[in-house]
């Protein structure tokens, strides 16, 4: 829903004409009457209807009669009849379709009882009732709190204060009879108005608060639907809907209103449709209905030995069994009256346009270490062939370290020449030079893969060894 003052903020998001639930062309509002004939004007002769309907908190409407001939027009703010005192509200039609809505309502406009409407609202009457709208959330919670005190097995769900402020009508649900004689009191006692208690059911609930269903759209009870049919677990049945509790309930914790819908679609196709529970007498043996497709008029049969193959046959022909069965002729095989089924050749639109497509955000992405793996194996190819060549220990080729490695090892604390140890007591001329040289067995090593010595360990390189006798 939207008015005319509806406008677009950001990036397309809707920002609203921020009126509140006080829209002037109530567009914006529950339960709204489209008028349809306000470009119209009467015939000659003809009289204005004297009625107009009012709309006041949620989706509280009320018919008032035009005694003093006012010129009103949707969205107007007057002041009504109430039990005691006057009440605040907006006008949201006008004209012959007063009428129509009346008499839809059961309301009769010729009765005196309608009550009256007193004028246009003032300045100073709107700021009241302005003020009395913005203590309701206040007291609202203050109300529950008395009443959990008292535990009350009740809900208070809204509250709705008069226009001149001199009362407030509290809405409750509750399963079973509440005595809130003590309630009143105190609430009368604590906000210093008149109290009025008023139950209503739990779809009423969910009308005067609105919400977004499970469809995504705004609830239909509080924007079209007036009238509350009773919905029964049968019209899921027929439609032929998993019995969910929570997919089947609303907001309101009932059946949803929307089951009703298309009921009378489904009660139309099943009229010359056989039941689920039918059974086929067969030559092979008794076949039995597993599955029914109301749109497709197909039905699914197996035999009573053969629960795996399914069998589907038409409507129609199951009809014509059924006839056969009452004869006491017993049908053939199900195999000659079953339905080949049509394999659907997939369309296959070209991209006349030029666009992306639309799936190309859906194909996997590859790991990195599967391309780091790659990498490295592409790196060391000997690694490969170590692999496939077990018997083969050691295929680098002889160089002076791996020499070196063959000589035993001095015994004592005698080091071995070219150690890190050893290249402390250098000179920096040794050392200059000897960087600019390179050392051969640590190039060799580097390519190779070995690990370097870490010249900081002096624990590990001045341990002892002991010497090879062989």
């Amino acid at each position: 829903m939207g008015c005319s003052s509806c406008s677009t903020g950001k990036d397309g998001q809707p920002k609203g004409c921020k009126n509140n639930g006080t829209c002037g062309t109530d567009g914006c509002n529950k339960l709204t009457v489209f008028d349809w004939l306000s470009n119209m004007s009467l015939p000659n002769g003809e009289k204005p209807f004297d009625c107009v309907e009012v709309r006041f908190k949620n989706s509280r409407k009320e018919f008032f009669r035009n005694t003093e001939n006012l010129s009103l027009a949707i969205g107007d703010v007057v002041a009504t009849q109430a039990q005691s005192g006057h009440d605040i509200g907006m006008v949201t039609l006008t004209g012959e379709l007063v009428k129509v809505q009346m008499k839809k309502k059961k309301v009769d406009y010729k009765s005196s009882e309608v009550p009256k409407l007193y004028r246009k609202a003032s300045q100073k009457d709107i700021d009241i009732w302005q003020k009395c709208r913005n203590r309701e959330p206040e007291i609202q919670k203050r109300s529950r709190e008395l009443a959990i005190a008292l535990n009350l097995q009740m809900k208070l769900s809204d509250v709705e204060f008069q226009g001149d402020g001199s009362k407030a009508t509290f809405y409750y649900t509750a399963e079973e009879r509440v005595d809130f004689r003590q309630l009143i009191k105190d609430m009368a006692k604590a906000f210093g108005i008149r109290i009025e208690m008023r139950q209503i059911g739990y779809r009423q609930e969910a009308q005067r608060l609105g919400g977004i269903g499970s469809c995504g759209r705004e609830l239909c009870c509080s924007t079209w639907l007036t009238d509350f049919r009773s919905v029964s677990t049968s019209a899921a049945r027929y439609q032929q809907l998993s019995l969910n509790p929570q997919k089947l309930a609303g907001q309101c914790g009932k059946l949803k209103c929307c089951l009703n819908y298309e009921l009378d679609v489904y009660l139309d196709a099943l009229k010359d449709f056989p039941s689920q529970d039918t059974k086929i007498m067969t030559e092979k043996g008794l076949a039995i209905c597993q599955k029914v497709d109301i749109f497709k008029a197909t039905l699914w049969f197996c035999y009573k030995d053969d629960w795996a193959n399914w069998h589907a046959l038409s409507k129609d022909q199951v009809n014509e069994m059924l006839e056969k069965n009452k004869r006491k002729e017993k049908v053939s095989a199900l195999e000659e009256f079953a339905i080949v089924p049509v394999e659907e050749t997939e369309k296959v639109f070209e991209n006349v346009v030029g666009q992306d497509s639309l799936t190309r955000f859906d194909k996997p992405k590859q790991r990195r270490n599967n391309r780091n793996k790659k990498k490295g194996n592409n790196k060391n190819p000997n690694s490969n062939a170590n692999k496939n060549n077990p018997n083969q220990k050691n295929n680098r080729p002889n160089t002076p370290r791996a020499k070196q490695n063959n000589k035993p090892k001095p015994a004592g604390g005698q080091k071995q020449a070219g150690t890190p140890n050893q290249n402390r007591g250098q000179k920096p001329a040794q050392k200059q030079q000897s960087k600019k040289q390179g050392n051969p067995q640590k190039e060799e090593q580097k390519g190779q893969g070995t690990k370097k010595p870490n010249p900081n360990n002096k624990r590990r390189n001045n341990r002892k060894r002991p010497a090879n006798n062989d």
